[in-house]
């Protein structure tokens, strides 16, 4: 706090001698341009000839000398820390180094055990370099091989659909083999079968075997040949009494027989009988034909057709699915042999297989025979047995390694590996020779010198010139910048951008990639703007690499943050949009730092995105809490080194702020005067592109100081009385009372904290201007009472006169608020004309030599202000005046309104 005092008691005096300057040089040109008769005022000649005096004494001199140094020292302290912090590698740097000539013949001391650190480097190299990798699921390959599976279970799905259900008929009746073979079995032996059915007695299938046998001659004498055969099989196999055999009924023995009368040459046909489930299904139908009624026969053989029509699309299908996939692992046996119910145990017992397989993982390399070992295993235990062989097939066809290597546990084993390794440790003994002269240094001779103290260590002076040659043309680059843009620097500011500066390279020196070029730039934004928030951060990119050793990817990551705060920081209004932005740059610092990466990783094939997904993780982390720290010193710094934002303007412009609302009640007259001038000197502060923010906020409290005596102004009296006439009658008096309105306000900025970029409203906003009324007043006096005598410097404010080009136009507003709110009639001229007239007096009077305003300026700005006045003063429509009538109505008087 008393560096914070001196700085603004040395600003002050500085300014001062800076304002006596400008109006000796206002007032000369004034002089030059009006003659004799030009208007100088008492005090302003006072001044002149008490500044005519000092011009060349010690006042001015020392003002210019102590201004000059201090921006010399801040300047030097800035480069000497920068250069210090950054150079620190400098400062003990070995005169010997590895492959340097001896100077001289070096021997040991005395004797110690001193590690060689070269092996033992290598020995830790060999031991990572021994370890195995260390292997992981990868989740991509394990949803690609069950995508396959799925596309694979499909299709069979697909083909088995055109069948149908299987078994279609109850497995009592009509065995689970007689079904397989009554859909599967061939065109001819379907027919034969059936006239063996629908034969019911000897004579009517003779009948029917020879309209067959006419029809189709050739073709249907091998089917019942065939059914010759078979009978004569079966007649065997009963004569032996064979087991398995399966004995016809009475009239298909008839039909059989007859059969074979018709034809017993075709040596073909006697193969049909050969086949057991041909006869099985003969035997089992007949018998459902005695058990069943000849209608129910007939719909179990339409339905056995439909189903064979079914089938031989299947069949269809399955013929073009292994002629489009060569590979694939469907065959008739395999698929459309199956039950439903094992077709579905099978899906079922597949998809528990693969969970398992790839749960344990298939290494990239693993024979193929353990492969189909472990598939094996598997199956046995989930798959039924018939649908083994497809399920083998099926999972060896989809089955693929699908581990990979874990770049970070490798990493981490090779370290850990490299941990356990046991330093190589040589003993030197006293006396032992460690060096001669003129040979080169190795490794283990620095190691050993270095165990010794033997080598000198020095300052890098050349390495520490030339980077502080670096850093002051940096410095220089910033000063240059400084100057073009409009904030106005203190000694306080320029120490606050030091220290920001150097929380880079000192995190950095920490061992940390994770500097903190968000909450840099978010604070130099907001603070000052994006021109030397984008400035600081440019230079630091550039000096930083030059010393410091750094990841380039991360100074290219953290340098996007640090723009992008610098340059949208100042347009926020809220704490929430500033959360916003820190999301915003943790967003891009990671997604710079992922896309480098990334480009990197396809060009030179460095780490696996795992780790590059971390690391960008990480670098995304740490933007976001470098930015919320930021956010949560903003608030401590502007009440450190008295700085206002957008956003601390923005609450400082809260109506519920406590002095305002106290404003709002015990002065409303006045409360409302600030409000107009507000409108006013917010438009022109807009035109002028002025921050509007401070503007705002600080005609908002430039008269605070009026709550110590309402009553004393005339807008807070409401028409009534005027003390100053009634009570006082003391223009002396009454113009200090008027006066004292601006120390008051001083006094109350001051208790309640108020920035003094705000508090310099309160008194630049009447500067040194004459209070007119009472100086008047008191030359009337003066007139009457000739003892009296009329000091002008009594009857003035006393200042300092508007410093920036803000309390400048708030100034003019108040000057002009009075005025345009007594015009009624006025035409827009007429009010145009008035109040050039009033910015003209102000400007004679010397009222603006140090705001940074220009004629041409204030010209803009009466036009702007009646512009406003006029919106306040639009014309309405003149409605017709209304007249009361009163109506009786019975017993009642009723009042009605007519125009």
């Amino acid at each position: 706090m008393k560096t914070q005092q001196f700085f603004q008691s040395l600003t002050q005096k500085l300014t001062f001698w800076r304002r006596q300057y400008k109006v000796l040089h206002c007032h000369i040109a004034f002089s030059k341009t009006n003659g004799k008769d030009g208007y100088l005022t008492a005090r302003a000649s006072s001044s002149m000839t008490q500044l005519v005096k000092d011009k060349n004494g010690i006042d001015a001199v020392g003002s210019r000398w102590v201004k000059t140094k201090r921006s010399s020292v801040v300047f030097v302290i800035t480069v000497v820390s920068l250069t210090g912090v950054m150079g620190q590698k400098l400062y003990n740097q070995p005169q010997l180094q590895e492959g340097t000539v001896a100077p001289q013949t070096m021997r040991a001391p005395d004797t110690a055990r001193i590690e060689n650190k070269k092996k033992t480097e290598e020995k830790r190299k060999a031991a990572t370099k021994s370890s195995l990798p260390v292997l992981m699921v990868d989740a991509r390959i394990n949803a690609e091989i069950e995508q396959n599976l799925q596309q694979i279970l499909e299709e069979g799905n697909e083909i088995r659909a055109s069948v149908g259900s299987f078994p279609f008929f109850d497995t009592f009746i009509l065995s689970f083999s007689t079904q397989r073979y009554l859909r599967s079995c061939s065109h001819w032996e379907w027919e034969a079968l059936l006239l063996a059915v629908e034969s019911t007695n000897k004579k009517k299938s003779r009948v029917l075997l020879q309209k067959q046998r006419s029809q189709t001659e050739h073709k249907n004498v091998g089917k019942v040949s065939a059914l010759v055969s078979q009978y004569e099989i079966v007649s065997t196999a009963k004569e032996a009494s064979a087991p398995n055999a399966v004995v016809l009924s009475e009239t298909s023995q008839h039909l059989v027989w007859d059969a074979y009368a018709l034809n017993t040459e075709d040596s073909k046909s006697n193969d049909l009988f050969k086949n057991v489930d041909f006869a099985q299904a003969v035997a089992e139908l007949d018998a459902y034909r005695l058990a069943a009624s000849k209608q129910h026969l007939s719909s179990l053989m339409t339905q056995i057709a439909k189903i064979r029509q079914g089938y031989a699309q299947a069949k269809t299908k399955l013929a073009d699915l292994v002629s489009a996939k060569p590979d694939t692992v469907y065959d008739e046996a395999s698929l459309l042999n199956l039950s439903d119910e094992d077709w579905a145990k099978t899906k079922m017992g597949i998809e528990q297989s693969l969970e398992r397989i790839l749960t344990q993982g298939i290494s990239p390399g693993l024979p193929q025979n353990i492969i189909q070992n472990t598939v094996r295993m598997q199956v046995q235990t989930l798959v039924p047995k018939d649908a083994e062989p497809l399920a083998n097939k099926l999972l060896l066809a989809v089955l693929k390694p699908n581990l990979k290597k874990d770049e970070l546990r490798t990493q981490l084993m090779g370290a850990k590996l490299a941990a356990e390794v046991e330093p190589v440790i040589v003993t030197v003994h006293k006396g032992e020779v460690i060096v001669r002269q003129g040979q080169k240094l190795s490794a283990w001779n620095f190691d050993v010198l270095e165990h010794y103290h033997l080598i000198e260590r020095k300052i890098h002076w050349l390495g520490l010139i030339q980077l502080g040659s670096v850093v002051t043309a940096s410095v220089g680059i910033f000063a240059i910048v400084e100057r073009r843009i409009k904030h106005r620097f203190r000694q306080s500011d320029r120490l606050l951008v030091s220290l920001l500066t150097l929380s880079v390279p000192l995190v950095l020196m920490m061992g940390t990639p994770y500097t903190t070029w968000s909450a840099v730039g978010l604070l130099l934004g907001s603070f000052y703007g994006p021109a030397l928030g984008v400035t600081v951060i440019g230079l630091l990119s550039l000096v930083l690499p030059m010393s410091l050793e750094m990841s380039k990817i991360a100074l290219f990551a953290g340098l996007s943050g640090g723009v992008l705060g610098s340059c949208v920081a100042q347009r926020l209004r809220s704490r929430e949009e500033l959360a916003l932005l820190s999301v915003a740059i943790a967003l891009t610092e990671g997604g710079v730092y992922l896309i480098i990466k990334l480009l990197l990783s396809a060009a030179l094939g460095v780490p696996s995105y795992y780790i590059v997904l971390q690391e960008t993780a990480l670098f995304a982390l740490s933007g976001l809490v470098w930015s919320i720290v930021g956010m949560g010193l903003s608030p401590y710094l502007e009440k450190l080194f008295d700085l206002v934002t957008p956003i601390r303007l923005a609450e400082l412009a809260n109506p519920n702020r406590p002095l305002l609302k106290r404003l709002a009640t015990e002065t409303p007259g006045t409360f409302q005067h600030t409000l107009l001038v507000a409108t006013l000197a917010e438009a022109a502060a807009k035109q002028l592109r002025c921050n509007v923010e401070l503007v705002r906020a600080g005609t908002l409290y430039h008269d605070i100081g009026k709550m110590h005596d309402p009553m004393s102004f005339i807008e807070n009296q409401m028409g009534g009385p005027n003390k100053h006439d009634t009570e006082i009658k003391d223009p002396w008096m009454s113009a200090d009372i008027i006066k004292k309105h601006v120390s008051e306000g001083l006094v109350m900025a001051r208790k309640h904290s108020l920035p003094s970029s705000i508090q310099a409203f309160i008194p630049e906003h009447q500067g040194s201007m004459q209070i007119a009324y009472f100086y008047h007043q008191a030359q009337q006096m003066a007139l009457l009472d000739p003892s009296l005598k009329v000091m002008e410097a009594d009857f003035r404010y006393d200042g300092p006169i508007p410093q920036s080009r803000e309390t400048g136009i708030v100034m003019l507003a108040d000057s002009c608020e009075a005025a345009l709110r007594s015009l009624r009639d006025a035409t827009p001229e007429q009010a145009l004309t008035m109040l050039n007239n009033i910015l003209r007096a102000r400007w004679q009077d010397n009222q603006l030599v140090d705001s940074g305003l220009t004629r041409e300026e204030m010209i803009q700005i009466a036009e702007i202000f009646v512009q406003v006045w006029q919106q306040f003063h639009h014309k309405r429509i003149a409605y017709p005046k209304l007249k009361v009538v009163k109506e009786e109505t019975g017993d009642r008087e009723q009042e009605t309104v007519r125009e």
